[in-house]
């Protein structure tokens, strides 16, 4: 059986810890990955990389002394690494490969799991704490969950820092999770416009009720629709990211609950559940 981070990941270094009233961190375990694009994975396997920014998504125990870890990457995505002997108590990389800390990365290697060569902590970032660091936590799960290995998404990276910022400045937690959601749809090519009506192809009219296909878009709401109805207007709000409303944002939740369920295929997402247990998701 292969050793590479797609098996069962366990829960987060003991190093990275929440406050005594947030749950531990769940375990994740990644869906099967779609498959990644020829150009990003021509561009990651077989090279060297040095300077890398990037963030742990996650990380578990390799044989004895290391870490297989689960970086993000600005230029090129989601990479499986080893970090050989960072178990160590006087490994350089033990204090370094924690969750939502700005990493400068290194890596070489042609296979599919490459060797980490150096990694630093770059800083600038406030820690998160309490709920906002379960929040992170269900951030990590979805890119864990939803992102191809070696495909680049670059303005996803960027939106990934922005959003981890907002967290850690108290900013409300449901609207910066709903934006983030949305922007992984729409980086990953499965997320619909919202602001257009896929049965007659005219935009969606704020005072008309919808439900929205997971695989085409909105379109009005019929009797024997199993799916959550939304106002247009919630769907128009959601497009141009205005979530002021507040039935936009609990209309949003739920649009929002359904669309990643589906594209997960059935997965269960743990930290969302703990979340919505604690009535902040």
């Amino acid at each position: 059986m292969s050793t590479t981070p797609d098996a069962t990941l366990d829960a987060p270094p003991a190093a990275v810890t929440a406050e005594a009233d947030v749950p531990a961190a769940p375990v994740v375990t990644p869906a099967p990955a779609r498959r990644p694009r020829a150009l990003s994975r021509e561009r990651t396997i077989g090279t060297k990389v040095a300077g890398q920014p990037a963030f742990v998504l996650h990380s578990y125990p390799y044989k004895e002394t290391s870490l297989i870890i689960d970086l993000f990457t600005r230029d090129f995505g989601r990479v499986a690494l080893i970090a050989k002997g960072a178990k160590r108590p006087h490994s350089q990389l033990r204090g370094v490969l924690q969750t939502f800390q700005p990493l400068s990365s290194s890596w070489v290697g042609k296979s599919e799991l490459r060797t980490l060569t150096d990694a630093e902590w770059v800083g600038g970032m406030l820690p998160l704490e309490k709920t906002a660091l379960l929040c992170g936590f269900y951030l990590n799960e979805l890119l864990v969950k939803l992102l191809a290995r070696d495909d680049a998404h670059p303005a996803l990276f960027d939106h990934y820092v922005s959003t981890l910022n907002q967290l850690a400045h108290n900013e409300p937690a449901s609207i910066v999770l709903r934006k983030f959601e949305r922007a992984l749809l729409k980086e990953t090519g499965v997320a619909a416009d919202l602001a257009r009506c896929v049965e007659t192809r005219r935009a969606v009219q704020a005072g008309v009720t919808y439900v929205v296909d997971p695989e085409r878009g909105p379109r009005p709401e019929r009797a024997a629709d199993p799916w959550p109805r939304v106002a247009g207007k919630t769907l128009l709000d959601m497009e141009c990211e205005n979530y002021e409303d507040i039935a936009t944002q609990a209309q949003s939740k739920q649009l929002m609950r359904f669309l990643v369920a589906h594209h997960l295929n059935g997965a269960p997402l743990n930290t969302r559940q703990i979340l919505i247990d604690l009535s902040q998701l």
